[in-house]
């Protein structure tokens, strides 16, 4: 696991109820998952303004057929 930090976090008791169980998981759990949850955001978010600028050297039926 990659350094790790300790911080304190004020968050509404209710939202991380509700977010706890959702996850089905403790408190650190919850809070990590929301962490990626948000960078895994910004990362799609980069990859939509590719959407349609992308050209690939292969069609959609050779990589079919390459399988």
């Amino acid at each position: 696991m990659p350094a790790a930090r300790k911080i304190t976090v004020e968050v509404p008791a209710e939202l991380l109820s509700k977010a706890q169980e959702a996850s089905g998981a403790g408190i650190t759990q919850t809070i990590r998952a929301g962490l990626e949850l948000v960078a895994a955001g910004k990362a799609y978010e980069r990859l939509l303004q590719l959407q349609g600028k992308v050209r690939f050297s292969k069609t959609l039926e050779e990589l079919k057929a390459d399988r």
